[in-house]
């Protein structure tokens, strides 16, 4: 089962840049997306209900922003939305496919000042804790999607200069490091190691995209009994090229 999740920067202009063009050929089973920033009935007809997959919304109540969505080649089952709480943004859901669950995730960014900030910050508080008791599930369990946040100073190119900007901050960073010391398997970072990146989103600024300058912010995220089951990991730099301004990140399990 290949597994792959996209902030697609708002879903109708991606498709208007070849959305469907880069889920064919990277072959997804399952798809966990995030920022779709519409309405199913805003989308082109084709996309409403498209072919081959069943699809699960959680738009945000706000149009034209954040929301979340799982595409699945097989049946699937809703099993909840936020994270244990409302969620007018559309920035949790979870479904059952066959014998995995899957996790949509988008965590605020608060890059436009303090008060999404404090946003980010009571959602890292309310997502961790929700998170345990998936993390403890004997279903393989996979939290994919864009944290908005930098783990490491080999997760972005310009770390120095990035030490106080959001995503990058020391509070952050430590939220990450104790998500992932409770038992969370980072399988890209367990996959390249000590090297710095590879980078899942670039700035429009400059020419970033080009020189690959960018931040690992995006995650696939396995409880034990999905890492037990992982074959492959990689992220598709050139979804991130073309389509939107993160990068596909993929996994291979073997179900």
């Amino acid at each position: 089962m290949r597994i792959a999740t996209w902030n697609v920067n708002g879903l109708r202009a991606a498709i208007r840049k070849g959305y469907g063009e880069h889920i064919d050929r990277v072959g997804a089973d399952v798809l966990l997306l995030q920022e779709v920033r519409a309405l199913p009935e805003q989308l082109p007809m084709q996309w409403q209900n498209p072919p081959g997959w069943n699809v699960l919304w959680h738009p945000a109540q706000k149009k034209g922003y954040a929301g979340t969505a799982v595409w699945a080649r097989d049946e699937m089952k809703e099993e909840e939305r936020g994270a244990g709480e409302d969620d007018p943004e559309g920035r949790v859901v979870v479904a059952r496919v066959g014998p995995v669950r899957v996790v949509s995730v988008y965590l605020p960014s608060g890059s436009s000042g303090e008060e999404r900030q404090a946003e980010k910050d009571r959602w890292l508080g309310l997502f961790g804790q929700w998170s345990e008791k998936l993390l403890k599930s004997r279903v393989p369990t996979i939290l994919g999607g864009d944290f908005n946040i930098a783990h490491e100073a080999r997760d972005l190119f310009y770390a120095k200069s990035n030490e106080k900007s959001s995503g990058f901050l020391p509070h952050e960073r430590a939220w990450m490091g104790e998500l992932l010391d409770m038992g969370w398997s980072d399988v890209i970072r367990e996959k390249y190691g000590a090297v710095d990146g590879p980078y899942s989103w670039w700035s429009n600024r400059g020419q970033a995209r080009v020189l690959d300058r960018g931040w690992r912010i995006d995650y696939l995220l396995m409880n034990k009994a999905a890492r037990k089951r992982m074959a492959d990991c990689f992220i598709d730099r050139q979804s991130g090229l073309e389509v939107s301004d993160h990068a596909m990140v993929v996994a291979d399990l073997d179900i």
